[in-house]
């Protein structure tokens, strides 16, 4: 599912999402909607604004086949080992994110985790480069985010929403990504709008890039992938939250 979600942070960060395919990292664990003990459960999604989310899906759809993915498809020009180190890169520096919701969720041990990993990563990874936290001492990157965290504390996911360009969503969701804005380092490194939406989307299509195609391959097994991703994105969501 990494590749559904284009721009998706909570899932396709992450989520990943976007036109459908918010990407999530290449080293996260793959998107699988049905893995785990949640396979078995029924999930009951509220949509009540399906006709809505199809037409933003549609757009999503197209803006990816027709812009996002030929463009990711150059990426693939450069060797994968520099585009894995580029997205350790925006990994590292995405850290005060993931450090500080694991802090408001009280999750100690992962926000430790975390701070270690930024350190190791930052000097023995070479400003991030490489991931010796997780490759040489198995700290595993864990993704938080704020939507997360409004879900830890209760608050309900609310409607299914999907966003043009970011994808799949909930209006908690939505809300959790102006907090996720304001612990972005990249917001303080430049003034200029355009400087930051140039490193977010290039970090966001190296992903993309990463991917192993995810996104057609559920386009040609499902006979609605609208369905698919929405079911998939909500259940992983919750699940996320649990974890």
């Amino acid at each position: 599912m990494s590749g559904v979600l284009l721009f998706s942070a909570p899932g396709f960060s992450a989520e990943t999402g976007g036109a459908g395919p918010a990407v999530e990292s290449a080293n996260a664990e793959p998107f699988d909607p049905f893995a785990g003990e949640y396979e078995e459960e029924l999930l009951m999604v509220y949509d009540p604004i399906e006709p809505f989310n199809r037409a933003m899906f549609w757009f999503n759809d197209k803006l990816y086949f027709y812009l996002l993915k030929p463009i990711a498809r150059g990426f693939r020009l450069v060797p994968e080992p520099a585009r894995v180190s580029v997205d350790n890169f925006f990994n590292n520096v995405a850290t005060p994110v993931r450090f500080a919701n694991s802090l408001l969720q009280f999750r100690f041990g992962d926000a430790t985790r975390e701070l270690g990993r930024f350190v190791v990563n930052s000097t023995w990874g070479v400003a991030g480069l490489f991931d010796p936290a997780r490759t040489q001492l198995g700290w595993e990157m864990k993704k938080e985010d704020t939507g997360q965290t409004l879900g830890y504390f209760g608050v309900p996911s609310g409607f299914y929403l999907v966003l043009p360009v970011f994808g799949p969503s909930t209006p908690r969701d939505a809300v959790g990504r102006v907090g996720d804005f304001f612990l972005d380092p990249w917001n303080y490194v430049f003034d200029e709008s355009w400087h930051k939406t140039a490193v977010k989307m290039t970090d966001r299509l190296n992903v993309l890039s990463l991917d192993d195609d995810t996104y057609e391959s559920i386009k040609a097994e499902q006979l609605d992938p609208y369905l698919f991703i929405r079911d998939g994105y909500m259940q992983r969501r919750e699940a996320m939250i649990i974890e």
